[in-house]
């Protein structure tokens, strides 16, 4: 900073150098050139504009303009990246948050609709009178009897299934056998009682023989096991096959192929949304004939009144549904394909006997069950589908009258 005398002698302090930034300007117009910088610096933009200044003998003029246009420094720069503008994500957070709160709502709604809706249908059904009843190993078993003279025939039914299901064929095999039925414990009325495994269910099947005082000498039967009911007449062939005349499958490979519902099902059907659908379900006539029809094909009676009940029932009385959800879990009964295979060094009379539009198995199920257990070639019922006892009672007695069995 330099000094220079002043006309009274005095030295004075030079004016310091001009600022663009609105500050002092000069020590004679230090007042003025002070409020001009502050106004320059309370001015939005003003640490950015130029100060323009002139000397005019004693004073000096300071412009504040700012040479650049607004327009060409927008107050907000537009987004980059794909990144939605603050407005557009507020509108978004409260579209997520009515969505959320919708669903929850419905969620409540649905939940409080089926719990009243399961109050309302909670009675359960009686079974029929006039039934039969016999304890077989722990389970206290329905059955059913035809015929009074002859070698015995015990007919062991699949999945939601029943005695009922083997009326057409009973009476026809009646003529010349003595015939059983049983309702395996899960189905039909015999008493529901886990756990629901091929193990449990062949135990009551070889309990019933003996309650049926079969299995000696001159009373060893023919086991007929339909669909998922042959894995439970396979394996008893195996544990007792001194007690066993011979064995049928009828519709069913006996294997443990893990068919069935896929077992995230359970984690999705939950009370009480489960037991309201399969109300509904048994509850709609016109599900129960489509179903039946689909498996039964159109060489079957059509279901009347009587018929739709005869199907329906037995999943509505006491202790059904808890039952149903267990087998669910368990899937499709079967055993392994090297325990099936076993059967073949096992000397019984076998039969393999399949609906030949059966399209629940593969086409090449029958010939490759029958090639496992050493059984002859099968017999395919012709224009029948899964349930060949219903739709061609007749050709299916007929294939049981021609298996021979020991006695």
């Amino acid at each position: 900073m330099e000094h220079r005398p002043t006309e009274n002698g005095t030295d004075d302090e030079a004016g310091p150098e001009v600022r663009t930034d609105g500050g002092t300007v000069g020590a004679e117009g230090g007042g003025r050139g002070d409020e001009a910088g502050s106004a320059a610096e309370a001015r939005p933009g003003g640490a950015d504009s130029t100060a323009t200044v002139t000397e005019a003998g004693a004073g000096v003029g300071v412009s504040t303009a700012d040479p650049t246009s607004d327009a060409d420094h927008p107050a907000t720069d537009p987004p980059s990246g794909g990144t939605p503008p603050p407005r557009t994500r507020s509108r978004l957070r409260r579209w997520g948050r009515r969505i959320a709160l919708t669903c929850v709502v419905t969620l409540v709604a649905v939940t409080l609709a089926s719990f009243t809706y399961n109050a309302f249908t909670d009675d359960r059904a009686d079974p029929p009178e006039g039934l039969t009843y016999v304890q077989a190993a722990d389970i206290r078993t329905r059955y059913q009897t035809w015929g009074t003279s002859g070698s015995p025939v015990v007919l062991v039914h699949g999945a939601f299934e029943s005695v009922d299901t083997w009326s057409r064929l009973a009476p026809l095999l009646a003529r010349d056998h003595r015939v059983y039925a049983l309702d395996l414990t899960g189905y039909g009325y015999s008493q529901r009682r886990g756990p629901y495994t091929v193990d449990h269910l062949t135990r009551q099947l070889l309990g019933f023989l003996d309650a049926m005082h079969l299995g000696g000498p001159g009373e060893r039967p023919l086991l007929v096991g339909h669909s998922s009911g042959a894995a439970m007449v396979a394996e008893a062939a195996l544990r007792a096959p001194e007690r066993v005349g011979g064995m049928m499958l009828l519709d069913g490979d006996a294997l443990d192929t893990g068919a069935g519902p896929p077992s995230a099902l359970k984690y999705v059907l939950i009370d009480p949304f489960r037991t309201s659908l399969l109300r509904i379900g048994l509850g709609t006539d016109r599900l129960i004939r489509k179903v039946y029809g689909s498996q039964c094909g159109p060489q079957c009676p059509r279901l009347d009144g009587a018929g739709v009940d005869q199907w329906r029932r037995p999943f509505q009385v006491a202790g059904a549904e808890g039952a149903l959800w267990s087998m669910l879990g368990e899937g499709v009964l079967g055993i392994s394909a090297e325990r099936l295979q076993r059967l073949r060094d096992v000397p019984m009379p076998k039969s393999v006997v399949f609906g030949a539009n059966d399209d629940v198995f593969d086409h090449k199920t029958p010939a490759e069950t029958a090639d496992r257990i050493g059984a002859p070639p099968p017999t395919l019922i012709p224009e029948s589908r899964h349930l060949p006892m219903i739709s061609a009672p007749e050709a299916v007695a007929t294939a049981i009258d021609a298996v021979p069995t020991r006695q």
